[in-house]
């Protein structure tokens, strides 16, 4: 791939590379943008086809965070790390220290977390070279499961959703279908539950389905027949790219709101649920509530102050359908301007002052 073309065209920052060969660590941390703050971003472990296919894959979820930090309102940038290697043969102490080393080494431009294939432990490893971590264990001043916190700013942004559908944000006696039960969507659904909404769940897992079924009340579909099932919100809270060509015409819904990643298969997928009049509360805003959870940590983690934060998501989702009205643009365009509006102004704000200082200077040699 053409390296530097790729960089320049989405504007990254910096990629950067790091080797242990005693500890067999081969990862890529790459940061896309920092002009909100350090940037921030897990760090997952991989088993992938080629090298090439890993720092696209860093690069791709950089970029993601920056517009995920950026819509929660943190004052953080966009990175992330992936580390090749099989996730369950390859992990080692000494190889999460020699990361930590390389943390270290950037100085606080970049801050990580766990993610996919990494673990707590794994931060806590981290944690013992740099303090430029989260998601570490309690005991070290972390927060813990982010489980319940995601699930609770996908529930507010749920309920936003609902408001924008129906013109009234209670989730009582509305009917929901949940696709996936697993950590954060268990949460999700006991929010729902408490409230009064009628649940309908599918998992590959049964177990999962089971404990929604006993501890909820919920009735539950086989996997593939979710999309046709008559609700009010559906949610998917499992794997990403299900709404696609093969499952848009099947969806009997008037609100789309789940904490999945990467929902929409394709753009234009976002544009044909504008089309349809299905409200549409964006990914990574909606699921935000993890890292808003972690960011917190950084200020010395006060739970009810990150609960309060993670609240704001009602207000953002609020503001995307405010600004896809305002632009007559679908949401998931919505939330990237705004994202981007936000980038732009800081970038303006801090230019107008170099000029300033420029002037300053200039007015003093003379």
């Amino acid at each position: 791939m053409k390296l530097f073309d790729y960089l320049s065209k989405y504007d990254y920052e910096q990629l950067v590379f790091c080797q242990d060969e005693q500890s067999g660590l081969k990862a890529i941390i790459a940061i896309h943008d920092t002009t909100l703050g350090p940037a921030l971003g897990g760090t997952r472990m991989w088993t992938y086809a080629s090298e090439e296919d890993a720092i696209i894959d860093a690069l791709r979820l950089a970029r993601g965070m920056t517009y995920k930090n950026a819509a929660a309102g943190l004052n953080l940038g966009g990175g992330k790390t992936v580390i090749i290697g099989d996730p369950r043969m390859d992990k080692n102490e000494a190889m999460f220290r020699a990361f930590g080393r390389f943390i270290q080494g950037l100085n606080g431009r970049y801050i990580t977390a766990e993610d996919v294939g990494t673990t707590v432990e794994d931060m806590d490893l981290i944690h013992e070279e740099t303090r430029f971590v989260t998601g570490i264990s309690p005991a070290f001043g972390s927060s813990g499961n982010p489980s319940p916190v995601t699930a609770y700013g996908c529930y507010m942004g749920m309920k936003a959703a609902a408001k924008e559908a129906f013109g009234d944000d209670s989730l009582k006696e509305r009917t929901v279908a949940v696709q996936g039960v697993g950590s954060v969507a268990y949460h999700l659904c006991k929010y729902l539950h408490d409230e009064g909404a009628k649940l309908i769940v599918t998992d590959i897992n049964r177990e999962n389905m089971e404990r929604a079924v006993r501890d909820f009340g919920a009735e539950t579909v086989d996997p593939d027949k979710i999309y046709d099932v008559d609700c009010d919100i559906f949610s998917p809270c499992a794997l990403g790219a299900i709404i696609n060509d093969e499952t848009i015409d099947r969806l009997r819904c008037r609100v789309i709101a789940g904490s999945a990643n990467n929902q929409l298969k394709e753009n234009e997928h976002g544009d044909l649920l504008e089309e349809k009049g299905i409200v549409y509360a964006p990914d990574y805003v909606i699921n935000a509530g993890g890292v808003i959870n972690v960011a917190d940590e950084l200020l010395g983690y006060n739970p009810e102050r990150a609960m309060k934060r993670v609240e704001g998501i009602y207000g953002t989702i609020s503001r995307i359908f405010e600004i896809a009205k305002r632009d007559n643009i679908p949401s998931y365009k919505a939330a990237d301007r705004m994202a981007e509006e936000r980038i732009a102004s800081l970038r303006h704000s801090r230019s107008s002052f170099l000029q300033n200082e420029r002037s300053i200077i200039n007015m003093t040699i003379r």
